[in-house]
């Protein structure tokens, strides 16, 4: 009765989710090219890794590609960190009791309700060098003497990707925690208010093991958001090396190379990479659940 029930979502799956990565990893194992799509030719694994003339040449050998990964994985890492943290700070904010909680509530999931190419855009003029009002504000009081290049000197062009994608989903984490915090028991707090429990400590033994499986739950959908990157990076930066995600680099040879086999193949392998960290997270989450239970 369950696979019954289920099978309509996994043969929607299978048409719009299956049938394009199929499709993908079969033109990754090809030499399929954007200009004729007619004429493609099998050639197996060579856009991964081949050897020619002594050198080894594809996707596995090309420096760009791994600088690509480097980029995507630091942004994933540094982003969804801060956002967490961020986000359980704020949705313990927004638990307790206060006047005003409904509208601060409304006023924090603006930025989420933002798109992100919008977001983005705009958070683009706020860091020109030369009209951006981010630069205008430091200088004014003094923390800088000179405009800042902040989407184009390669030392800041990361920082200020994570401070606008830590900026736009923030609120989604809050929210995520705000329902956990707001479907836990009231009994144990109440015990640990008559026995005089610090505050720090009933977050550290009692609230935060009764949400982390809610938490893992946003930590796995931002980390997806995160490991597959594109708009923010590609509005505020374009493809600068610096910055350049895998999605960018895979868009880059699909598009603007129009090599579709070797963008495939880059595809393909941000995909892997992706599933291959979710299973690690999920299996060392269910590991570390069990061994609390």
């Amino acid at each position: 009765m369950a696979w019954w029930l289920l099978s309509p979502m996994l043969l929607v799956l299978l048409v719009v989710a299956g049938w394009p990565l199929a499709r993908s990893v079969w033109f990754s194992l090809t030499d399929a090219s954007l200009t004729d799509l007619s004429q493609v030719s099998f050639i197996g694994l060579d856009n991964y890794l081949s050897r020619d003339e002594g050198q080894w040449i594809g996707l596995l050998a090309d420096p760009d590609w791994w600088h690509a990964v480097w980029n995507t994985f630091r942004f994933a890492a540094l982003s969804v960190a801060i956002e967490t943290v961020l986000g359980t700070v704020f949705a313990l904010v927004l638990h307790a009791q206060f006047p005003g909680r409904a509208w601060v509530r409304a006023a924090v999931l603006i930025p989420w309700a933002v798109p992100t190419i919008v977001s983005a855009r705009i958070w683009g003029w706020m860091l020109n060098d030369q009209f951006g009002v981010i630069n205008q504000g430091l200088l004014a009081v003094g923390l800088i003497d000179q405009p800042l290049a902040w989407t184009a000197d390669p030392s800041l062009s990361m920082v200020a990707i994570v401070l606008v994608d830590v900026w736009k989903t923030t609120p989604f984490m809050a929210l995520m925690v705000l329902a956990a915090l707001q479907m836990l028991p009231t009994d144990c707090y109440e015990a640990a208010r008559v026995d005089g429990v610090p505050a720090w400590t009933v977050f550290w033994k009692v609230t935060l093991p009764l949400i982390r499986p809610a938490l893992m739950v946003a930590v796995i959908f931002r980390l997806l958001d995160a490991l597959r990157v594109f708009d923010v990076i590609y509005v505020l930066s374009a493809n600068g090396q610096s910055t350049m995600s895998m999605s960018i680099y895979a868009r880059q040879q699909l598009v603007d190379f129009q090599d579709v086999g070797y963008g495939s193949a880059a595809s393909t392998m941000l995909f892997m990479l992706i599933a291959g960290c979710v299973g690690v997270y999920l299996t060392l989450g269910r590991v570390r659940l069990g061994e609390e239970d």
